[in-house]
């Protein structure tokens, strides 16, 4: 006895670090095993009854602004609203040493901070400028049950989708669930990857997700307990770029349709609900920003529910708008550009929650004159499908580093393969494909380009044909971005370019550091292809019958 603790003794240093090493290794193991192991979706579902000229539609919403007197405040010593401290585990970095201190509200020992995301680590937030929700629409037809969840966050993983589906109460017999994100910058953390200047799974807001994940539950409940007949019109508007989004990376290729849905109550002009899809990343207020916000998706909505008002207003739609977003890969933003006040005297390129009132008002306007204008059309017989399927592909650089270690999104599969998913729905003559990141319009609509010195030039385009505009069908048709899952950028293989000489500007350009893989574009254009063209063998297969 005495040799053995004259042993621990001598050893304990090392002994520490082999308890701290195992630790460690159990926890990445853990990780990278993933809950959910055995869950697996492939499925077609048309429905078994037959359709009516009228939808049920239910919709609710459910805060998830959180409660900043939880969080700890700190002294922002130079204003530049990122924590960089002077003293604690951070500051042992000296990139990340700095001035500022916090106030240790609870007592623990360490700064517990709603962290912002989409473009630093380091950003806790202030304060909250307005708040942030989920929505939800449950649609019903033809023995068919789809819910489809919006809300402001940057992403969310495939795990978390799989844990929101599972938490909703079985009895509404809800076929299928959908999970959007907006991709909103300047909002909580939902993802992992920005919880403090050295993210880290233990300093995750495990608290404020599980919020979200019982808003989104609540909310779809509610959604489903408040179906009611509806007739839904449709229209899609072209909208041009300027003033609304610009392409950061070349090259330049923007998704211009602005889809439109409105459900109203049966021989009335009362809304219940309008639905939107259009690409654009929510970052108005730029990487600075310390304050929580819905950007310019909350003023869109609010413009279309409530009216914007004058000079040049319009009268709101009332009911409930839910806006999904599309396609925003390559990249849709509204940074470093000029949009308009209504008023045409008045503009804003500095990022400020003046351009993110101007640019969602501006949308409503687009949106309520649309729905009002004589291109609508009666989507007369809404019946109902829906597929979705599992797609595993390969991970590799920094992005995929961190999904093989558990990290984040967690749980790999043989050999080295991450798992996510593609859903594809169907409402009359609307279709609905989803994808789980950030696709690039050229995926979509056309436009893929190889130029020399790309990493794979010279390459023939690999994912045609176009997605949306040659293999979905219906009047009209959605991409929804961020969809289920959240993999990062979803680039053209032949337009990746990683390594110098570059392609298109001497430095490089953004994108390709949070993308799995070259191989992730094909990978997605193939898996959505297959499942577009089961769907619509299923659809035509049950339409002669």
């Amino acid at each position: 006895m005495h040799l053995n603790s004259a042993f621990i003794k001598r050893h304990k240093g090392l002994t520490l670090v082999v308890l701290l090493l195992l630790a460690t290794a159990g926890c990445i193991g853990y990780r990278m095993k993933g809950p959910y192991r055995s869950y697996y979706l492939d499925f077609i579902k048309t429905g078994d009854g037959s359709a009516a000229k009228t939808i049920q539609v239910g919709v609710a919403l459910r805060d998830i602004t959180p409660d900043m007197d939880k969080y700890d405040t700190f002294v922002d010593v130079d204003n530049d609203n990122a924590y960089k401290p002077a003293s604690g585990f951070f500051s042992f970095f000296s990139s990340l040493r700095g001035p500022d201190s916090y106030v240790d509200r609870n007592g623990n020992g360490k700064f517990d901070a709603a962290w912002m995301t989409g473009f630093t680590t380091d950003r806790p937030a202030k304060g909250v400028h307005d708040p942030i929700q989920t929505r939800a629409i449950v649609l019903s037809n033809n023995g068919l049950r789809i819910a489809m969840v919006t809300l402001d966050a940057i992403g969310m993983f495939n795990d978390k989708v799989i844990d929101l589906r599972k938490r909703i109460n079985p009895a509404l017999n809800i076929d299928h669930v959908i999970v959007s994100c907006v991709h909103n910058h300047e909002t909580p953390d939902t993802m992992g990857i920005y919880c403090g200047p050295i993210p880290t799974p233990w300093a995750f807001d495990n608290e404020h997700m599980e919020g979200v994940l019982n808003a989104c539950k609540e909310a779809v409940e509610e959604a489903a307990e408040n179906l009611q007949p509806a007739e839904m019109y449709c229209v899609t508007r072209e909208l041009a770029p300027e003033g609304f989004v610009r392409d950061s990376r070349l090259p330049t290729v923007i998704d211009t349709q602005l889809h439109c849905v409105r459900f109203v109550k049966p021989g009335t002009d009362e809304t219940i609900a309008t639905l939107l899809s259009w690409g654009n990343h929510p970052e108005t207020l730029g990487g600075k920003n310390p304050y929580i916000t819905a950007d310019f998706c909350g003023y869109w909505r609010d413009g279309v529910e409530k009216g914007v008002p004058e000079p040049n207003g319009v009268q709101g739609l009332g009911g409930m708008c839910l806006y999904f977003q599309g396609m925003v890969g390559g990249l849709m933003t509204q940074l470093e550009m000029e949009v308009p006040h209504r008023d045409g005297v008045r503009t804003f390129t500095e990022d400020s929650f003046e351009k993110a009132e101007a640019l969602g008002q501006n949308l409503a306007i687009e949106t309520i004159n649309a729905l009002h204008s004589d291109r609508v059309w009666k989507n007369e017989r809404p019946a109902l499908a829906v597929g979705a399927k599992n797609i595993y592909g390969p991970v590799r650089g920094i992005f995929g580093a961190a999904v093989m270690t558990g990290l984040i999104h967690p749980g790999i599969f043989w050999p080295f393969n991450a798992r996510s998913e593609i859903n594809v729905a169907r409402i009359g003559e609307v279709e609905i494909l989803t994808v789980p990141g950030e696709l690039y319009p050229e995926i979509g609509d056309g436009g893929i380009e190889n130029p020399p010195g790309a990493d794979f030039y010279p390459l023939d385009p690999v994912e045609v044909p176009p997605l949306r505009k040659e293999i979905m069908q219906g009047k009209m048709r959605m991409v929804f971005g961020l969809a289920n899952d959240q993999i990062g950028y979803i680039i053209p293989k032949s337009q990746w370019d990683a390594e110098p000489p570059y392609a298109y500007t001497p430095e490089g350009q953004y994108g390709e550091q949070n993308s799995l893989t070259p191989e992730l574009g094909p990978l997605i254009h193939r898996e959505c292809k297959a499942l577009l063209d089961r769907l619509h063998a299923a659809l035509n297969r049950k339409q002669a019958l």
